[in-house]
């Protein structure tokens, strides 16, 4: 029996994330997570020397409040900061500048798609601001530990849902598109190996009707995939011990990223233990309507508006369409090409009324930047949205998808045009008068030609009568072989299908 189906998880997350800012929360002191000298980005304010008074970095809070009108949040009117109490060797001031009562951002909430086409709406209960800690570093040996305060004072944005999830796979479709709305945003570059964005679980598990389960917390989870892992565990975990008749203590663990485990750390605190207080060095935040409405002004265009619009405009398939808002420097890409397109009566000498062929260009188009780009520039060992080598200009892909469409250049010979544009930079109208890679479309050249075939093969031709229509192939290739392959076959066969028929 499986025990997983007779508990239904309960799960809520925290995500912390850093805020993308030219210097830290509460000094000037340069934020850099790709530095690796320690202690080298700190100050008197972020290492918590006594008499010194932080200032709050106003590009952070702007961030986060563009990151709470994205997410549909309650943007408060008024807002503090607060300290939270503990002590650890990479908290320097002893307690740690966040938010308890009254955040930067309320209530709010994320759609997320679900396994069976449809969309589930997972509420956000609050999102707000704080500073991030040290780091510490264990030696091998366990005898000492190092501590960098380089990313101490850190813009860290806190988001807490509420307990909406039911598997480990929205948790997966959450956290995916919470990461494209914080890049889009710009708010954070959100690559998790440096620690930019960290997710941490909150699980229970009980039978159907039953009331929900002990909470256990899971931190130290480095990636979406971990999160996922670590959400499977703790289901599976947590079912055996219910169905042995052991109790589940709340407790915070860690994810064992090598064992594939969760491992007990210690008893859950409550907001009793942190001892909050309002920070009483930063004043209050009072925000008018006026200044929350320019802020909303600066938002981009977000994924779910990407992908209507895309659906729209271009007709693309949802795959498609997911590549271009995942990879968001492609799409535009995508769009400068598609811009081109709208023109695509002067790319090519034959003219036709264009309106109606569009959305099969515009599929063209995506077709060969989604298939044919990655090896060609090599990017299938990197980010697919980094596109710096990409040397094609998109004038010039439209042009070739043009001929493409129009028939003036087989599929076969448009991948050796690519290629050579790649190369040599050059349009793909000189590239075919060198390479002689015209393809051959008109019908009254390929008739004649296509009359020889049947008159030269007649036995061929006899079992394509008697209804072996495999044997169209052998004459096709045939009409290919005389045109040296640039014969259009759809034509090809069209003539050969009159002719014989």
């Amino acid at each position: 029996m499986d025990l997983m189906s007779l508990y239904i998880p309960t799960i809520g997350l925290e995500i912390h994330v850093e805020l993308k800012t030219a210097s830290k929360m509460f000094c000037a002191c340069k934020n850099d997570p790709d530095e690796k000298h320690p202690n080298l980005n700190i100050c008197p304010v972020c290492t918590g020397h006594p008499g010194n008074l932080p200032v709050p970095n106003e590009m952070a809070i702007r961030t986060l409040l563009k990151v709470g009108m994205a997410l549909n949040c309650a943007i408060a009117r008024r807002s503090k900061f607060d300290r939270k109490n503990y002590f650890y060797p990479d908290l320097p001031k002893g307690y740690q500048i966040s938010q308890y009562d009254e955040p930067f951002c309320g209530e709010g909430y994320l759609e997320i798609p679900t396994e069976e086409g449809g969309h589930k709406r997972i509420r956000i209960e609050r999102i707000h601001m704080e500073e991030d800690a040290g780091k510490l570093m264990h030696s091998a040996d366990g005898v000492h530990s190092l501590v960098d305060y380089n990313r101490a004072g850190v813009p860290l944005m806190e988001l807490v849902t509420k307990p909406d999830f039911s598997s480990p796979k929205e948790i997966e479709a959450f956290a995916k598109e919470l990461r494209l709305i914080l890049r889009y945003i710009g708010a954070s570059d959100v690559d998790m190996e440096k620690g930019q964005m960290r997710v941490e679980v909150n699980l229970s598990v009980a039978k159907p009707g039953e009331p929900w389960g002990t909470k256990v917390e899971v931190k130290n989870i480095n990636s979406i995939s971990a999160a996922v892992k670590a959400a499977e565990y703790e289901i599976k975990r947590q079912s055996e011990a219910l169905e042995e008749g052991e109790k589940i203590i709340q407790e915070t663990r860690g994810w064992d990223d090598i064992h594939m485990k969760t491992i007990s750390r210690r008893t859950k605190e409550g907001a009793a233990d942190y001892r909050y207080f309002p920070e009483p060095d930063i004043p209050v935040f009072e925000f008018t309507e006026a200044h929350l409405g320019e802020i909303r002004s600066e938002l981009p265009e977000l994924p779910a508006g990407r992908r209507e619009r895309f659906l729209k405009l271009y007709h693309l398939t949802p795959a498609q369409i997911e590549v271009f808002v995942i990879s968001k420097k492609l799409g535009d890409y995508f769009e400068a090409v598609a811009s081109e397109l709208g023109e695509w009566d002067k790319l090519s000498h034959i003219t036709r009324p264009h309106a109606d062929h569009l959305p099969q260009l515009y599929t063209l188009s995506a077709n060969y930047i989604i298939t044919e780009y990655p090896p060609l520039f090599n990017l299938a060992s990197k980010e697919l949205n980094d596109i710096e080598g990409i040397t094609i200009k998109p004038v010039g892909l439209a042009d070739l998808v043009a001929r493409i469409f129009h028939g003036e250049l087989s599929s076969t010979n448009a991948k050796i045009v690519l290629k050579e544009m790649k190369e040599s930079g050059d349009s793909p109208d000189n590239i075919i008068r060198a390479k002689d890679l015209a393809q051959i479309s008109d019908e009254l050249t390929l008739r004649d030609i296509v009359h020889r075939v049947v008159e030269d093969n007649p036995g061929p031709v006899e079992q394509y009568k008697a209804g072996k229509t495999d044997i169209m192939k052998f004459l096709v290739g045939k009409a290919m072989a005389m045109t040296k392959g640039k014969g259009n076959p759809s034509v090809i066969v069209k003539i050969l299908t009159d002719i014989l028929t």
